[in-house]
């Protein structure tokens, strides 16, 4: 949507009526809903969870529900807690490769409770993040988010073609006509929409596609609404769902990947402050968002939910439109908290088959690593920064590409070591530490 006075709501704290705020809210809900739940399928598959079962549905439906409240605590704010920026939380692709690796060897009571514990730490950097800063130059971030989107793009590809066995699909039928028909269908319409249309619609293209291909997948059979008739019109909140069970490397990883998160947030608060009102950010919104971004997290991680961050999607509907306004985001998080509050969404969701979500996850975790590319842009590419790039990339995707390669690792050592993001992190800011620049 595009302002028609750019001069207008360009302060924080103004508060357009509520015919302007609710269909600008909305934009930001449709701009990173896709976004938002899929991160929390992936790690559902990974553990072992049914498809469209309970426990998958409740995932999303907590998914949807704490990008609602860790948006509330970001927009509105609690003492120190808070941006008070129009920042979109939601559920956090960064943590997916260590997450679902967690998952599947250790299961989700590590995994979540890995989340809680990396969250409170995530918290505690707000008090020191603008003094680190300088240990996470474009360099060290912009590798990390390149190695999340090139971990996750096969995942993409094996959704597309129809899941696989370890999915709960039958392999003759993996790669089918079918199957890639309605991924196809998703791509498609989804950059139709993108590059021929503006506003709202722009901004909801993978939306778009995610529900064009859904409605093919019925056609062709594909969908059953079984889930969703039993599912109940309002959910009841349960803390600890998978249990409590700490183990010290999962928690590592996920701290590991909190700092890099937390670090991405800074340059989202940044983008904002610079986009929406042309200046910096102060130290009091960096430390703030870095508050909300870890108690969203941490917070979460009780009920079931997975980590939450800053969503940059969201930073470019700021830029486009000119509306700094934080009340516009806060109804955004309210409309989000409404939806996770309601099992038949989550339920919903849940019915989507493999194909629809694989064409939308190709476009999405494409778009992470070509972000990745973007930020790397930055870098001057001497010999110092190229053998960073290059041994950090190495490692972190070789090893996770060929896993045997340290079998002999201990259970969540080997997980992490295969994680690729944890690894082409710690070597990239290691890296970056100890080797000299170049004169």
């Amino acid at each position: 949507m595009t302002k028609s006075n750019p001069s207008v709501y360009s302060d924080a704290n103004e508060t357009p009526p509520m015919n302007e705020a609710l269909p600008l809210g909305m934009q930001h809900v449709l701009a990173m809903f896709a976004s938002n739940v899929t991160p929390s399928i992936i790690v559902a598959g990974a553990a072992g969870l049914a498809f469209g079962g309970a426990e998958q549905v409740y995932l999303i439906q907590m998914a949807m529900l704490f990008a609602g409240i860790a948006t509330l605590f970001q927009t509105v704010g609690l003492g120190p807690i808070g941006a008070r920026l129009p920042i979109m939380q939601g559920t956090s692709f960064a943590f997916v490769g260590v997450l679902a690796g967690i998952a599947a060897t250790q299961g989700l009571s590590v995994a979540l409770t890995s989340c809680i514990i990396a969250g409170l730490v995530h918290f505690a950097l707000g008090s020191i993040i603008v003094k680190i800063r300088s240990w996470f130059p474009p360099l060290v971030t912009g590798l990390v988010i390149l190695a999340i989107g090139l971990y996750l793009i096969p995942v993409g590809i094996k959704y597309a073609a129809g899941g696989a066995a370890d999915f709960q699909m039958a392999a003759d039928s993996f790669g089918s006509l079918k199957h890639w028909s309605v991924a196809l269908t998703v791509i498609v319409v989804s950059l139709v929409i993108k590059f021929r249309t503006n506003g709202i619609l722009s901004n909801a293209s993978i939306l778009i596609g995610l529900v064009a291909g859904y409605v093919l997948a019925y056609m062709l059979g594909m969908v059953s609404f079984g889930g969703v008739a039993k599912a109940s019109w309002i959910t009841g909140l349960q803390v600890l769902p998978f249990g409590f069970e700490f183990n010290l490397g999962a928690v590592i990883g996920v701290i590991l990947v909190s700092i890099v998160s937390a670090v991405e947030t800074v340059g989202d608060v940044s983008a904002t402050t610079k986009a929406g009102a042309g200046r910096e950010a102060t130290d009091a919104e960096i430390s703030g968002a870095t508050y909300a971004d870890g108690l969203g997290t941490a917070v979460a991680g009780v009920f079931g939910g997975l980590p939450n961050t800053s969503f940059s999607q969201n930073v470019g509907i700021v830029s486009m439109t000119g509306v700094m306004s934080r009340h516009v985001v806060t109804i955004a998080g309210v409309i989000m908290l409404l939806c996770g509050l309601l099992p038949k969404v989550g339920a919903t969701i849940a019915s989507m088959p493999f194909p629809v979500l694989g064409g939308g996850v190709i476009v999405m975790f494409g778009m992470v690593a070509a972000a990745g590319m973007n930020v790397l842009s930055e870098v001057s590419m001497n010999r110092r920064n190229m053998i960073i790039i290059a041994i950090s990339l190495t490692v972190g995707l070789g090893l996770n590409l060929v896993p045997g390669a340290v079998q002999h690792l201990p259970g969540i050592w080997k997980t992490l070591a295969t994680s690729a993001v944890a690894p082409t992190a710690f070597l990239a800011i290691v890296l970056n530490k100890v080797l000299p620049d170049e004169a």
